[in-house]
């Protein structure tokens, strides 16, 4: 039997929690943290944002991201980062192990694109724990990359390449561009347009392990996760071809026929943000895949209480349905999806430790 690759750690950065266990508690209370922000639309109103505190991020450390240049979306990138990449990495803090760091980035760019290598160096030195840079990437993007970003980093430990591996991502919309863009296609919700979505930002990170590796080093889990599916929508949002929703209904049909879903999904968590495009996309999949679900099955889409945290948006569901079946307030198995969009689909099954 395989060895199953556990959470061991979990960190999150959120516009509701600046750790994991604000998020998880806000997010069940229903608490919601939306606001009017320093931007503008073409009417002059100001932007609904969900923001992280100025003050609940840390300043960057001039050695660890080097001699500059970066703009200002990036340098609040790596605010988000370091406090969420730094809680993750807690439960092996000065242990002598070999990590490694899967990066999911935003899939929206500004008119100077994220110089990935350099930004995933940048990342890994502020996480201060000697992440090894030959077993790292930041090749993902969107909603589903951060799912890849997992499946990618459980493949390693799996394999052995190294004893443990940090899966995350990090976004914000908080950006005159990205913003300008968003409001051009009709995508913001606002008085005028309730077809669109509040824009958020955050950072979520795991830390993953086989549970072999766990045991050895005496670590606490708090859930497994299965290998990831992967898929891809044609007639996704910056698409011309017609949409049919084939992508994730595909994506959970692979899921169930690698096995992943030993027992009917009891949770599922979404990436949907409050468009109506993600909502049909859902319905479509589910009905596709009834036999799948628990018929009682909850149903969860936290954007309603943090926004839309783009790539952020993966580890942060899955480190949410990690806690609660952990701390016993959700039920196993939970399923958890991202759609991006520009066509990726991702999803994965998070189950309970043994």
């Amino acid at each position: 039997m395989p060895d199953p690759v556990v959470i061991l750690g979990v960190g999150m950065v959120t516009a509701v929690g600046l750790s994991a266990a604000e998020t998880a508690a806000s997010v069940r209370s229903g608490t919601m943290r939306f606001g009017e922000s320093p931007f503008r639309d073409k009417r002059f109103h100001p932007i609904t944002l969900a923001e992280v505190p100025e003050d609940g991020l840390p300043p960057l450390s001039a050695p660890a991201i080097g001699a500059g240049g970066y703009t200002s979306r990036e340098l609040r990138l790596l605010r988000l980062a370091t406090s969420a990449l730094r809680e993750s990495l807690t439960p092996i803090a000065g242990r002598r192990v070999r990590i490694g760091l899967c990066l999911a980035l935003p899939e929206v760019e500004t008119t100077r694109p994220l110089n990935r290598p350099a930004f995933l160096q940048a990342v890994c030195a502020l996480a201060g724990n000697g992440i090894d840079a030959t077993v790292s990437d930041a090749s993902h993007t969107g909603r589903a990359g951060g799912l890849t970003a997992i499946g990618h980093a459980a493949h390693i430990v799996q394999q052995g390449f190294a004893d443990f591996m940090v899966a995350g991502s990090i976004d914000s919309y908080r950006d005159p561009f990205v913003l300008a863009q968003l409001e051009k296609t009709q995508r913001l919700k606002s008085a005028s347009n309730m077809d669109g979505f509040i824009p958020g930002e955050g950072a979520g990170f795991l830390l993953l392990g086989r549970s072999s590796t766990a045991a050895a080093h005496r670590l606490p889990t708090y859930a497994s996760v299965s290998p990831v599916s992967d898929g891809f929508e044609a007639g996704h949002l910056t698409s011309a071809e017609p949409y049919r929703g084939d992508g994730l209904a595909a994506v959970f049909r692979q899921l169930a026929a690698a096995g992943a879903v030993q027992a009917p999904v009891s949770e599922v968590y979404s990436s949907m943000n409050g468009e109506n495009h993600w909502a049909k996309e859902w319905g479509v999949a589910y009905l596709r895949n009834r036999a799948m679900f628990q018929e009682a099955h909850g149903m969860h889409h936290p954007a309603d209480c943090l926004g839309d945290t783009g790539a952020a948006c993966g580890p942060v569901l899955v480190g949410l349905a990690a806690l609660g079946i952990q701390q016993g307030y959700r039920r196993a198995p939970a399923l958890v999806y991202g759609s991006s969009d520009s066509g990726p689909r991702s999803a994965l099954v998070v189950g309970a430790a043994h």
